[in-house]
C-alpha cells in the first residue's frame, strides 16, 4: 500500500483538516474576546503559537493511535466487523460536518456584529511598558560620601550617561521629577538664538506615540501636574505627581525624550506663539525690553548676551535641519541630570529610568563654550525712549560664575542692599530721599561668569542722572566702608531661613540637589553651604564689593518716557 493511501487509511488528512478549521475558529473567538471582552492583545498570538505548535503532534498521533494501547483496547471492544480506524473516520466526518456549521455561521456573524477590528492601542498603552525589578540594583547605586549628607539618598548612572539622583522621602505620598537639561541662551549663537526655550515648547506638543496636547491630559488625568523653565544655562523640566502615577510620568518623560516629533506644522504654530510670548515679555513691556538690551550691550563677546527668548529674525528663520540637529545634540542623555524626590525608592527609579530611559542612546557631547567675555575697560551707558509713564534705571556689574568664591559673599551682600523695606537701598533710595519707588537687585550664577544686576523704578520726572549718582555712591560706600556685623548676621539668617524652607519640601529639595549637581559639579556640595554661610565675614563682603562694584565694571541703561508729540504735530 502506497504512503498515500496509508495516510488517508488513518484519517491522517481528516485530522488536519479538522484540526485547522477547528484551530481557525478558535483564533476568531480569541479575537472577538479581544476586541469585544478586552482580553490582553497577546492572548491571540499565544493561542496560535500553541495551536501551531501542536499540529505536528496531533498528525503524529492520527498515524499511530490504531497501534497505541487505547487503539488497541478499542480494537477490542467494537465491533470487530468494523475495524477501529473504521470507527474514528465515521466520528471525524461527524466532527467535521459540525465544524463547517460553526465556520459558516462564524463568517456570517463576522459580518453582522459590530467592527471586530482590534481597536488602536492608547497613546498611553503605546508608550508604557513592563518594568521589571532590579535585585542587584544597590550594588549599582552610589552611596553620599559626605557625613552631612542625608543617607538615604542615592545616585546612579545609566549606561548611556543619563545620571540620577534620588532622595527618598515619604512623608507624603507624592514625587517630584526635575529634569535638568545643559541646553541654554549660552549654548546658541547668531541664527538659532532662541532654540532652547522653544523646545520647552516643543517637548509638551507631541511624539510618535502621544498627540499633542495629549501629554497634559495623561498626567493630569494620573493626578500630575508639570512645568518648565529655560534660562541662559540649563532647561529644566518638572514633574509634580502622586506615588501611583509613577509608571505613567516616567512613560511620558522617557516617550518625549526619545520620540518627540518635530512635525512642521507643529513647529509653526509653536513658532507664532514664541512670537507672541516675545511681544508680550520684551517688546511691549518696558522692564523686558530694558533687560534684553542690558545683556548685549554688557556682554561684548559671550552668549549670554544673547536674549533666552531668541532675537526676532532668528525666530523667523529655524530651519527643520536646526531644530532637529539641536535635538540630538543636546537633548542627549550623558547632556542631563535627573533628580527624584518623594515617596519612591532608590531601586524603584533605577528600574523605572531603565526601562523608559536606558534605550536613548548617548549623543556626542556638545562643543564646549570656549569664549571668555574680556575684562571690561570703562563704563558702558546707553538709553532708550518707549511710552511709559516712569523712568526705569537698570544697573550691571561683571561678577563670578555658580562657583567663583566671590559669589556667596556677593549674594549675601546683596541681601543686605535690597532685601525687604530694611535693606540699605530701600531704606535709602526709597524711604528716606524718595529718589526711587522700588529697588531690587539679583546675581545670575551659572556656568560662566555672569552679573550682579540691580534694578530701579524711578518717579516721574525724576532726575535720572541725580539718582544714578547717588545709587553709584551707595555701592562705594559697601566698597570703602564695609557693612556691620548686624547686617551680615541679619543676611546669613535670611539665606539659612531661605535655605531650609526649600529643603523642608520634596520640591525644594529636587531643585536645590540638581542645581548644585549642575553648577557645582557634586550635589553633596548643597549640604555645606550652612557651613560656608557662616563662614564669610565682613571683610569678605567688602572685598566683593571692591572687586565688583567699580565703575569701569558697570553697564548703565536708562529707560526714559518718550517726549509726547505736540497736538497736530502729525498732521
Amino acid at each position: 500500500m502506497s504512503l498515500l493511501s496509508e495516510l488517508r487509511r488513518r484519517n491522517v488528512f481528516k485530522v488536519a483538516f479538522v484540526y485547522v478549521v477547528a484551530a481557525a475558529l478558535l483564533q476568531w473567538l480569541i479575537m472577538v474576546a479581544e476586541t469585544q471582552l478586552g482580553l490582553p492583545g497577546w492572548t491571540s498570538h499565544l493561542t496560535l503559537f500553541l495551536l501551531v505548535a501542536g499540529f505536528p503532534g496531533t498528525l503524529m498521533f492520527a498515524w499511530v493511535y490504531e497501534i497505541t494501547p487505547r487503539g488497541l483496547r478499542k480494537a477490542v471492544d467494537v465491533d470487530q466487523t468494523q475495524s477501529i480506524v473504521f470507527k474514528t473516520g465515521q466520528k471525524l466526518n461527524a466532527a467535521l460536518a459540525v465544524l463547517t456549521v460553526l465556520a459558516c455561521v462564524a463568517m456570517i456573524a463576522d459580518r453582522l456584529l459590530p467592527d471586530l477590528a482590534r481597536p488602536d492601542r492608547t497613546p498611553l498603552q503605546m508608550i508604557t511598558k513592563a518594568v521589571t525589578s532590579v535585585t542587584d540594583a544597590e550594588l549599582l547605586l552610589d552611596r553620599p560620601t559626605h557625613s552631612r549628607v542625608p543617607g538615604e539618598i542615592r545616585s546612579f548612572t545609566l549606561e548611556n550617561g543619563l545620571k540620577v539622583i534620588v532622595w527618598p522621602d515619604a512623608d507624603i505620598p507624592n514625587v517630584v521629577i526635575y529634569n535638568f537639561v545643559r541646553a541654554g541662551g549660552r549654548n546658541e549663537y547668531p541664527g538659532i538664538t532662541g532654540l532652547s526655550h522653544f523646545f520647552e515648547h516643543m517637548m509638551f506638543n507631541g511624539t510618535e506615540n502621544v498627540p499633542p496636547g495629549d501629554f497634559d491630559v495623561l498626567m493630569e488625568a494620573a493626578g500630575g501636574a508639570n512645568n518648565a523653565y529655560t534660562s541662559n544655562d540649563v532647561t529644566v523640566y518638572q514633574d509634580w505627581f502622586p506615588r501611583t502615577a509613577l509608571d505613567v510620568v516616567f512613560a511620558l518623560e522617557g516617550d518625549r525624550f526619545a520620540n518627540l516629533a518635530i512635525d512642521p506644522d507643529v513647529v509653526e504654530s509653536e513658532r507664532g506663539v514664541v512670537f507672541s510670548e516675545r511681544r508680550s515679555r520684551i517688546d511691549n513691556d518696558n522692564f523686558g525690553k530694558l533687560f534684553e538690551q542690558m545683556w548685549a550691550t554688557a556682554f561684548l563677546a559671550h552668549p549670554y548676551q544673547f536674549p533666552v527668548i531668541g532675537w526676532p529674525s532668528d525666530i523667523e528663520a529655524w530651519t527643520q535641519e536646526d531644530l532637529e540637529s539641536f535635538f540630538r545634540t543636546y537633548y542627549a542623555p550623558n547632556n542631563s541630570v535627573m533628580v527624584v524626590t518623594g515617596d519612591v525608592t532608590a531601586e524603584e527609579v533605577y528600574a523605572f529610568t531603565r526601562t523608559y530611559f536606558g534605550d536613548i542612546p548617548a549623543q556626542e557631547p556638545p562643543a564646549e563654550i570656549r569664549t571668555v567675555e574680556p575684562e571690561q575697560l570703562g563704563t558702558r551707558r546707553f538709553a532708550i525712549e518707549a511710552p511709559a509713564q516712569t523712568p526705569l534705571l537698570h544697573a550691571a556689574f561683571h561678577a563670578g560664575d555658580a562657583t567663583d568664591p566671590v559669589t556667596l559673599p556677593l549674594t549675601l551682600l546683596l541681601n543686605i542692599l535690597v532685601n525687604g523695606n530694611s535693606s540699605r537701598l530701600h531704606q535709602v533710595l526709597v524711604e528716606q530721599e524718595q529718589l526711587a519707588i522700588s529697588v531690587g537687585a539679583f546675581q545670575s550664577e551659572g556656568f560662566d561668569p555672569g552679573l550682579a544686576y540691580f534694578y530701579l523704578t524711578l518717579p516721574p520726572g525724576s532726575d535720572v542722572e541725580a539718582v544714578e549718582a547717588r545709587f553709584l555712591a551707595l555701592l562705594g560706600e559697601a566698597a570703602s566702608e564695609g557693612v556691620t556685623e548686624a547686617e551680615l548676621d541679619k543676611a546669613r539668617n535670611i539665606m539659612l531661613a531661605d535655605f531650609w524652607r526649600q529643603m523642608a519640601t520634596i520640591d525644594g529639595k529636587a531643585s536645590q540637589l540638581g542645581n548644585f549637581e549642575v553648577f557645582h559639579g557634586n550635589y553633596e556640595l548643597l549640604f555645606d553651604l550652612p557651613t560656608r554661610i557662616d563662614a564669610v565675614t565682613v571683610a569678605d563682603l567688602q572685598q566683593a564689593a571692591a572687586q565688583v562694584f567699580r565703575p569701569a565694571n558697570a553697564t548703565i541703561g536708562v529707560l526714559l518716557p518718550a517726549a509726547e508729540e505736540p497736538a497736530g504735530a502729525s498732521q
